[in-house]
């Protein structure tokens, strides 16, 4: 292991276009100088897939090509990586100085964003020099794994909150500055109606909202004191209600009403924490008797899928949701089996048997079949094989450049996902353990070929 001192002139620790050659293990760059000192330079395929589906899990959807097809596209190594390389005395300095004009210039096939997949199909794959496509493992899985994680977990929140708008109110628990960004964006493609994260809205032209914190109204003096003034500067607000007394803030809201007269325009109240489902009743109750059924019930609060699907069907009369930290770190599932492996090197099928980790070599096919416009299985074939149903995999980057494909917009993926999930079985779309599982089936060609290269490999 090697290391050093940070100082005060070193870069500021963030990801950037400049340093993300360096977001990776070090072990890829020592097999990158063990393939350049053996002269390996042939055509490596790697498949990014997971082998099982976490626990409650039918469906993964797939999020995250965006980020990946730009690292790919700018990928080098600037002076600084180079330098730090040169400082840690494993590499020597031929190898260095190839890295000076290491570009990636290979090619990438992909499943649409949006689109929901399955165990131990592809995902994407890529088809590159070795070096080249051996430096991504590292960038491809972090960016794949943390957006599809979070768009799988939204997607489930999406739909149990059953056409009520759900705002993503994550950003201040999740893992990090780039999950929280990025988990934004992924939350988008799986139907999250808005954001409070700011640099996400920014960055990715998403729609944001928020309320106000508890801490406003604890600085006055009286919870009517804050609610004057706030909705004097933001008259369509939504007040927060539940500093003190639930009940006591939503009386308050009624007397500003009668206060402001046709001058009141506030838009809702939020409810953040008690039995959300008899608050809102009540809440309603009041708000109705008071002559304003336009003022809408906003709920937040230790929100996920299972207690959003709770209140609406126990008929809250709740008209939004803001959703935060379980579902930011998708907290019931917030991990993956996502591998990233060689499937093939210098034209030759290549697998592992390991138990357990079953490997298909070569470049792949996904073909989904459906039948009166629902997913029925998938078929896992080869590259070249022509199957029944639609090929998933498309190509994204050729020789390094991005193809119309892999330009697909962030609206075209929230399309695609709303599309493509109602295309699942309902059984699939369901909160609960999907019976029986959606199939993936190999087919036959892809198997024989498995075959053939493991005998081959047991005769090695």
């Amino acid at each position: 292991m090697s290391g050093r001192t940070r100082t005060a002139d070193d870069p500021a620790p963030w990801v950037t276009d400049e340093n993300a050659a360096l977001l990776t293990d070090l072990y890829q760059l020592t097999m990158l100088q063990a393939y350049w000192r053996e002269g390996m330079s042939g055509e490596a395929v790697f498949s990014l897939y997971f082998r099982t589906l976490p626990p409650a899990r039918n469906f993964m959807l797939f999020a995250g090509l965006g980020a990946v097809l730009r690292y790919l596209e700018r990928l080098r190594f600037h002076t600084d990586a180079l330098d730090y390389l040169a400082s840690l005395g494993l590499f020597c300095d031929a190898f260095l100085r190839s890295l000076e004009t290491l570009r990636f210039r290979g090619d990438v096939w992909a499943v649409p964003e949006g689109t929901p997949v399955f165990s131990n199909a592809p995902l994407l794959e890529i088809a590159a020099p070795i070096a080249e496509a051996q430096l991504a493992e590292s960038f491809v899985m972090n960016q794949i794994h943390v957006q599809t994680v979070l768009a799988s977990k939204a997607a489930r929140v999406v739909a149990a909150a059953q056409g009520r708008p759900v705002v993503d109110f994550g950003l201040r628990r999740m893992h990090g500055a780039d999950a929280a960004l990025k988990g934004a964006r992924a939350y988008h493609v799986a139907g999250i109606e808005a954001t409070s994260n700011l640099l996400a809205g920014r960055v990715f032209d998403l729609p944001v909202a928020g309320t106000m914190a508890h801490s406003y109204v604890q600085a006055h003096d009286r919870e009517a004191d804050a609610f004057r003034a706030f909705t004097g500067l933001y008259p369509e607000t939504i007040l927060l209600v539940d500093s003190y007394d639930t009940l006591a803030g939503v009386r308050r809201v009624v007397e500003l009403a009668r206060e402001l007269g046709a001058a009141f325009r506030v838009r809702g109240v939020r409810l953040d924490s008690g039995d959300l489902g008899a608050l809102a009743r009540e809440a309603r109750r009041i708000l109705d008797q008071a002559g304003l059924p336009g003022v809408e019930i906003f709920a937040s609060g230790g929100l996920d899928e299972y207690r959003v699907a709770e209140l609406v069907q126990g008929g809250a009369p709740i008209d939004a949701f803001g959703v935060g930290t379980r579902m930011g770190v998708s907290a019931d599932a917030p991990d993956l089996d996502l591998v990233y492996k060689l499937t093939a090197y210098a034209g030759t099928g290549r697998v592992k048997t390991s138990p357990g980790k079953e490997l298909l070599p070569g470049r792949k096919q996904v073909f989904r079949f459906e039948q009166d416009d629902l997913a029925v299985r998938d078929v896992l074939a080869t590259c070249d094989e022509v199957h029944p149903g639609r090929p998933l995999l498309e190509p994204v980057l050729r020789r390094g450049e991005r193809l119309d494909a892999g330009r697909a917009s962030l609206a075209d993926a929230r399309a695609r996902a709303a599309a493509e999930l109602a295309r699942l079985p309902e059984r699939l779309r369901a909160l609960e353990p999907a019976a029986p599982p959606y199939p993936v089936v190999v087919s036959e060609r892809l198997r024989a070929e498995q075959l053939r290269v493991r005998a081959r490999v047991a005769g090695a």
